[in-house]
């Protein structure tokens, strides 16, 4: 295997705007850069290229630590807090949903010792600002009392399948499903919302019937409040290492997969049917399909001071 480098390196702005309007979060945060987790088909090795790095062995070997993220953020809310006249525990709903971990898991390995993830935390909670948080690591459970103290919409616990030895081989470095599965039933028990991102659907590996109501069934067990299914999109940095997994693995399957994905996305009709079953699951299962979103933001004139009160003696 090879040797994992990390790179501390400084950022000017830990937020970044958000420009699609179809994205249920205003502003993304990732702490780092590169994942080790080295999933396969993972779609943030797409934004590798636009700091000139590599999408294949450089994307979970080279991890970049985004050292002053937190100084960084405050920085920023601070700002902006001021340009509203808030101050900083009312400035949250006028600052916007934030979503943490869209492009990294922010509960990669490393940051045990680094800890600049939950530095984020303490300034997101200082300014109320909502977040979700999304991770496939019960290391998220070290900061359940931030969690607490924060306006977290949701966490997002990443998981396609109960298969351990599946999961091994497509996600070489990530925690197993049932760990996944026990981080999302503590944090139930915590009263912190959380669920199941099933995500992706994996063509003829993780897309039968079977396999998806196992996933849905155990979801449901674990006190999930809600799931969401979608199925693999291959961009054209990420497919040649996830066929290179293919072949290692699962030869037989590399000429099925070349014909289904033409493009990024497999077959319509196949997107299709796996939607509907997983729609049908969910029902069946009694768990939401949607992610809980953040309050829409008030308006501008919105914000909300202490009122003070004058006595006179």
């Amino acid at each position: 295997m090879p040797k994992k480098t990390y790179e501390p390196v400084r950022t000017k702005h830990t937020l970044n705007k958000v420009k699609a309007e179809r994205m249920p979060f205003d502003w993304s945060i990732n702490p780092y850069r590169g994942c080790a987790h080295g999933c396969s088909f993972c779609y943030a090795r797409q934004f590798q290229s636009f700091i000139g790095m590599g999408a294949e062995d450089e994307f979970q070997n080279h991890i970049l630590l985004k050292m002053n993220a937190a100084e960084a953020l405050e920085a920023q809310l601070a700002s902006m807090a001021r340009r509203m006249g808030c101050r900083p525990e009312n400035a949250g709903p006028r600052i916007g949903a934030v979503a943490i971990g869209t492009a990294t898991d922010p509960y990669q390995p490393i940051e045990g010792k680094a800890g600049i993830t939950r530095a984020c935390l303490k300034v997101l909670a200082k300014y109320r600002v909502p977040t979700t948080i999304t991770t496939r690591s019960p290391l998220i459970l070290r900061d359940a009392d931030l969690l607490a103290e924060m306006h977290v919409t949701s966490v997002n616990i990443s998981i396609n399948t109960t298969d351990a030895g599946l999961t091994r081989k497509l996600e070489p470095a990530a925690p197993p499903p049932a760990r996944r599965l026990a981080t999302v039933r503590e944090l139930a028990e915590r009263g912190i919302r959380a669920g199941v991102f099933i995500a992706p659907i994996l063509p003829y590996l993780t897309d039968s019937e079977e396999s998806l109501e196992a996933l849905v069934a155990a979801a449901q067990e674990h006190r999930a409040a809600f799931a969401m299914a979608s199925v693999l999109r291959l961009s054209s940095d990420v497919k040649p290492w996830f066929f290179h997994t293919l072949n290692t693995y699962f030869p037989q399957l590399v000429g099925p997969y070349a014909k289904l994905y033409r493009s990024a996305y497999a077959d319509h009709e196949y997107i299709e049917s796996r939607q509907r079953l997983a729609r049908r699951l969910l029902v069946k299962y009694g768990l939401a399909a949607d992610v809980p979103q953040a309050p829409k933001q008030p308006p501008a004139s919105y914000c909300p001071e202490p009122v003070q009160l004058a006595f006179e003696f």
